[in-house]
């Protein structure tokens, strides 16, 4: 089985190197065809992996590949473990990425950088790989840092557009700052277990329960929730939590694909995933699951209320993604790792449909992507019209479909949470299912129905894509509607994940309500007489509302809530707080470094100071020197008798 595991990394890698180093050989139809015929192996071996271990219930495998370094005793090596969350993992990644390999073939077809594009998505798909896989905290690491660099190679793809320059270099910088807190808890790792293997980190998690470590001033910490943190703030950067979120709209300046494939589908789920890896540390300090619940729960909300003022319609599914996120996070703080895990594989399949049928849509507008000029796109777009719909239903929880399965999930494990910090977080998530139905359909409303308001040149070409690209969208689609049905009990309410995930008894919020479920089929019956169905209903009929038969209230409401407005147009000022306050204070300290440090000590003290006091010495040494003996008789007395005078002194 190890011979799989490398082929399922190694072949996105190999033709990502075919694609990039020997593009200048290749032509066009050769770079996709090699770069996807090496995901579309990964796929399927990740899918024989997935029975092998889910369905056929074979062990888990947990091996070293090769060692990279000893130092100090510390073994640094590349290797896997193969358990049912990584195979779930693999199976999603590669065929997410599956997908949009095909979808770019249609999407970029007219674009210079063609080859090199498909070379960075399958790097990426094999950065991807490796973190999932990775049995160790140097390979998550490394996995980590390599998807983090190609997304900021691929955000900045059109590198002549000044806007994809200025995103790829905020989604860099912000990351920097999560991943200084991941690489310090890392570090701490380390420094208490000495070894950076999980099953021996893990075997060993309860030596932290009664650690102690002063942090600043004395204050004492519990160096389990000191590391729990440290790695979450990693995932806050990541998974783009509040207030590390900044980066994730303004990503929205990378071509289409990029937008399913990294912030939609894999990259920004890794820090869900990693997360829920380390279950058997976050489940020693419940402060560190707290933290987790109150910044996935303030996501949630507060960045889907930003979806609702969005008129680009890839800004909109951005904002629905940091909402998602928010979910999981939730989920996670609740210690409903498994609930959490089941969303992120349902929101891959439906987010990455939405993005892509976005994609269509522009492709269609001759990349026109204000919703303010679409409208009536049914008609000329039945197949991205459907399977659109299908991903709105599936995103706003609609019973039967998958997002319902997972989300609602969630909503009750939080609601049975006992945590501090689980009412507010309750409260967040329920309140955002309203929100979530709103901004979701009204994306929908004004994109494929109502009055057309694209110009007439544009109407006149509307047509829909072509085959290559919605084949992805059905392919996406099908799982978007019923996996959802197929996984909830185990997933969710069963034993799925088996020994990848660890539970507490007293955090096991899942255990007590697997107790009230009976099966798919009673959970959407049942689900008619909760909250979440009505708020969701009640948001699609206000969407309906609002942009179909009273479209004059939107503009009324902004100009009389125009101070709300504005605020959630300015993104509740975290944007301009850090241009202030981070970049701005940056810019001002750098600038008195410079002064100070360049301009003053090394220039004028040392640069220029040493070659003056030379000159000055120089110059004074060339008046003694006059070549005339009676200055130098003068000079010898003049130091004969200062040295009398020493002598009798």
């Amino acid at each position: 089985m190890q011979t799989i595991y490398l082929l399922i990394v190694l072949a996105p890698l190999l033709g990502a190197v075919l694609a990039g180093v020997f593009g200048r050989q290749l032509d066009r139809t050769a770079a996709h065809w090699v770069t996807s015929l090496g995901v579309g192996i990964s796929c399927l071996l990740s899918l024989y992996v997935f029975k092998h271990i889910v369905i056929d219930g074979a062990a888990s495998f947990n091996g070293t590949v090769y060692t990279w370094m000893i130092s100090d005793g510390v073994h640094f090596e590349i290797g896997f473990l193969i358990d049912k969350l990584s195979a779930m993992m693999m199976v999603v990644v590669s065929f997410v990425s599956l997908m949009v390999h095909i979808y770019t073939i249609g999407y970029m077809r007219d674009d210079p950088g063609y080859k090199r594009f498909f070379s960075y998505i399958s790097l990426f798909t094999f950065a991807m790989l490796m973190l999932v896989m990775s049995n160790n905290f140097m390979q998550l690491f490394f996995g980590w840092e390599a998807v983090g660099l190609i997304s900021y190679l691929l955000i900045g793809f059109w590198y002549k557009k000044e806007t994809a320059i200025y995103a790829n270099l905020k989604a860099f910088l912000v990351n920097r700052v999560g991943d200084f807190g991941f690489l310090l808890g890392i570090a701490a790792v380390l420094m208490y277990f000495g070894t950076l293997d999980y099953a021996q980190v893990f075997s060993n998690a309860s030596i932290l329960n009664d650690q102690t470590i002063d942090i600043i001033g004395g204050q004492s910490w519990s160096v389990a929730t000191l590391i729990c943190i440290l790695l979450f703030i990693g995932a806050m950067g990541k998974s783009a939590q509040v207030p590390l979120h900044v980066w994730l709209p303004d990503s929205m300046e990378g071509p289409t694909p990029i937008s399913a494939l990294i912030h939609a589908a894999t990259m920004v789920t890794a820090g869900i995933f990693m997360v829920a890896r380390m279950s058997p540390l976050f489940e020693l300090s419940e402060t560190a699951l707290t933290f987790v619940m109150v910044i996935g729960a303030t996501t949630a909300l507060f960045m889907g209320l930003l979806g609702l003022v969005q008129n680009d319609i890839k800004r909109v599914i951005a904002y629905s993604t940091l909402s998602q996120l928010g979910y999981m996070t939730v989920a996670l703080g609740a210690s409903a790792y498994a609930a959490g895990i089941f969303h992120l594989m349902t929101h891959a399949f439906f987010k990455a449909l939405l993005f892509l049928a976005a994609g269509s849509v522009i492709i269609a507008m001759h990349h026109e992507q204000d919703m303010r000029k679409m409208g009536g796109l049914r008609k000329y777009m039945p197949i991205t019209w459907f399977t659109s719909l299908m991903g709105s239903l599936a995103l706003i929880g609609t019973p039967g479909f998958s997002g319902f399965f997972s989300k609602d999930s969630i909503i009750e494990a939080v609601g049975q949470s006992s945590l501090p910090g689980s009412t507010y977080a309750y409260v967040a998530v329920v309140l955002s299912v309203f929100v979530t139905a709103l901004y979701t359909f009204r994306m929908y409303f004004l994109v494929f129905h109502g009055k057309e308001r694209m110009d007439e040149h544009t109407r006149a070409h509307l047509r829909e894509s072509p085959l290559v690209v919605t084949l992805p969208l059905i392919g996406l689609a099908i799982p978007s509607v019923v996996i959802g049905y197929f996984f909830v009990g185990s997933m969710a309410f069963g034993h799925f994940f088996g020994d990848a995930i660890f539970v507490l008894p007293q955090h096991d919020v899942l255990a007590k309500l697997s107790h009230e479920y009976h099966g798919p089929g009673a959970m959407m019956l049942h689900s008619i007489l909760t909250l979440p169905f009505w708020l969701a209903l009640s948001g699609v009929v206000t969407a309906w509302y609002l942009y179909i038969k009273r479209t004059d209230i939107p503009e009324t409401l902004c100009r009389r809530w125009s101070f709300v407005y504005h605020i959630m147009l300015d993104k509740f000022g975290f944007d301009r707080f850090n241009e202030i306050f981070f970049a701005g204070g940056g810019r001002v300290l750098g600038k008195i470094l410079w002064k100070v440090g360049d301009v003053f000590l090394i220039d004028m003290l040392v640069v220029n100071g040493s070659a003056y006091t030379m000159g000055w010495f120089s110059g004074m040494m060339r008046r003694i020197q006059t070549g005339y003996l009676y200055t130098y008789a003068f000079a010898m007395i003049i130091g004969l008798m200062a040295l009398l005078a020493i002598f009798v002194l």
